[in-house]
């Protein structure tokens, strides 16, 4: 049985395919149309999806929206009414919105698929979320956290759920308790993005990488006079403070400017005495006012993990399980989930890589698979790596039409020799191999390299290569068995899968920070942990870097420039690749060097 799921007209459109029940493919709109969060309908991931399959549209059994529209549309409408008239732009624009596309999704999927009416299926938006977690979740049973901006009305749900790998008849999905929207943790942060010179829904990791440069001395500002917390977990906004219930241009509103101060200025340099210790003079206006930036950064992002773990004990409390699922959009701050992992009362936590609205396609798929049809489970996902793979004369191509010359090393074992020389070399190395990643962090088949030792390595790669801000910091990724002995909290590496997905943020070990400076962020790293199993090249190079170095890390960034999305072809790594300060590149087993050698 052939099963589509489908995400889209908000922000990442994805699409994912099952076979009975096990994931066949998976990869967000924007891959393949190169616009970053492109939100339209997913055809070029649909289409890639059905080719990984090997199948036609009319083969699909279903097809599975990771919403309910008409449902959504109430909710915009109610609001919008509930504020009117401030609300008359936000409004007329969304009623065009979903009269020209977003109502009409159904006769989208018929026209574009060609499938029959009966086959498409609609399951509500948490629900997703929650069937994305549990059913890639080694897990039989755990409770459930979703928690992102907002579904069709529910910004945050809790519950229990279970997946029978035996008949599938006890499969179910239980979220019994709900924040309902305008009160939402994730349009918290959001709201603070903006203020911070952040686009929304693309910026909130920038946020979450400014706030170890601050000290959170907002906090009590934020909990008097913004956000209410009820005994049971549950949180409340006051509205005064906010636009985005009425607004279709700012998210904060005049008090929120009246207690914070004036807005970043976006693309506006943050020069403090922490990013730049001895260049900076701390009393200097543009110092004081960006300290103040920080400082706001680090008081949402605190608020946040309080608010999590709060609402992660009362769940612990409530059902009594040992394993926690978790997914939507705030699931990817990976902060609160190192966090959550050292300090709340469950003993697993699960977070699959597409835990925001590019996840929803894959779960709007397992719902139906498992709960609706009460299937049994045969799926874990214990890897990222489910996006397309290129055929090798597409490689070769595309570097020819570049004018790049290469060599064709003798086998995968003289390729990580020449990758690991580079390396030690402090050369920058492109690794493209493979299937690309689902979910926004690169795995190692789209990754940039490096060492992490120099201190100037962070610096010449931000400005040089990513051309991005320079205070935004870069992953650690380390084999599984040498977290513990660098991290502190990961002891049981190998099964804390959230981490192979670059999904947890964890304190160094303070005999180890000074070692790697381009990967201590503040004391901490955003930490990707690998098997060879998964990934023998990517493996093998880290491997080989420590045996030459005595450091069992590297420095692994995404393969993409400023404002694009992760490369997914070989044309898309070749034009990075020749735009960019990227030395060398490993490329389908090929090596190609830059002009600069």
């Amino acid at each position: 049985m052939n099963i589509l799921g489908i995400s889209c007209y908000y922000h990442d459109a994805a699409a994912a395919l099952l076979r009975n029940g096990e994931l066949v493919a998976a990869a967000q709109e924007e891959r393949f149309s190169r616009v970053k969060h492109d939100s339209s309908f997913p055809g070029l991931a649909i289409q890639y999806c059905l080719e990984e399959a090997g199948i036609d549209p009319e083969e699909l059994d279903y097809v599975v929206f990771y919403e309910k529209p008409f449902v959504k549309f109430e909710r915009i409408l109610l609001s919008s009414l509930a504020s009117f008239p401030r609300s008359w732009r936000l409004f007329g624009e969304s009623m065009i919105n979903w009269f020209e596309k977003k109502l009409w999704i159904k006769s989208t999927i018929l026209r574009e698929l060609r499938v029959p009416g009966d086959k498409i299926l609609f399951v509500d938006h948490h629900d997703a979320h929650a069937a994305s977690t549990l059913y890639c979740s080694p897990f039989e049973e755990a409770a459930i956290l979703t928690i992102d901006g907002v579904g069709e009305w529910t910004t945050t749900a809790m519950g229990t759920g279970k997946a029978d790998w035996d008949s599938g008849a006890d499969n179910r999905i239980d979220l019994t308790r709900e924040q309902r929207f305008p009160h939402s943790i994730g349009l918290l942060y959001s709201a603070f993005t903006a203020f911070l010179g952040f686009r929304v829904n693309n910026g909130e990791y920038k946020v979450m990488g400014m706030a170890p440069y601050g000290s959170p001395r907002f906090v009590e500002d934020i909990y008097d006079k913004i956000l209410a917390r009820g005994p049971d977990g549950s949180f409340g906004l006051n509205m005064n403070y906010f636009s985005y219930h009425y607004s279709p241009e700012r998210s904060f509103g005049r008090r929120f400017i009246e207690l914070f101060g004036q807005p970043r200025v976006p693309d506006s340099p943050f020069v403090t005495a922490k990013t730049h210790p001895g260049e900076c003079d701390p009393d200097s206006p543009e110092a004081k006012r960006n300290q103040r930036y920080a400082d706001l950064a680090a008081s949402v992002q605190k608020v946040t993990e309080e608010i999590l773990l709060d609402l992660v004990a009362k769940l612990h409390r409530s059902t009594g399980l040992s394993k926690l699922c978790m997914a939507g959009g705030v699931a990817l701050n990976s902060v609160a989930n190192g966090r959550i992992k050292r300090e709340s009362p469950f003993e697993d936590v699960y977070i699959q890589p597409a835990a925001g609205d590019a996840g929803g396609a894959l779960g709007a798929a397992l719902y139906a698979w498992h709960v609706l049809l009460k299937k049994p489970r045969s799926f874990v996902m214990e890897h990222g790596f489910w996006g397309k793979r290129y055929r090798a004369d597409r490689t070769r191509q595309a570097l020819e039409d570049a004018g790049l010359s290469y060599v064709a090393p003798s086998d995968r074992s003289e390729l990580v020799d020449l990758m690991v020389e580079a390396l030690t070399r402090e050369r920058v190395v492109g690794l493209y191999q493979g299937r690309f990643e689902w979910g926004p962090r690169a795995l190692g088949n789209r990754s940039i390299l490096a060492d992490p030792r120099p201190t100037s390595m962070k610096d010449k790669i931000n400005s040089m290569i990513k051309f991005r801000e320079p205070f935004r910091p870069f992953a650690p990724v380390v084999p599984e068995s040498s977290v513990a002995r660098l991290f502190e909290g990961m002891e049981d590496a190998e099964s804390y899968l959230p981490a192979r997905f670059m999904l947890a943020v964890m304190p160094w070990r303070l005999e180890v920070r000074d070692e790697v400076p381009a990967v201590n962020h503040m004391g901490t790293g955003r930490l990707q942990t690998i098997r060879r199993d998964d990934n023998p090249t990517y493996y093998d190079v880290v491997k080989g870097f420590g045996q030459a170095t005595g450091t069992d890390v590297l420095l692994n960034t995404s393969f993409n420039l400023r404002g694009e999305p992760i490369v997914a072809s070989p044309s898309d790594a070749v034009a990075t690749f020749c735009k960019s300060g990227i030395d060398h590149m490993a490329m389908d087993g090929l090596w190609i060097t830059g002009k600069a050698y």
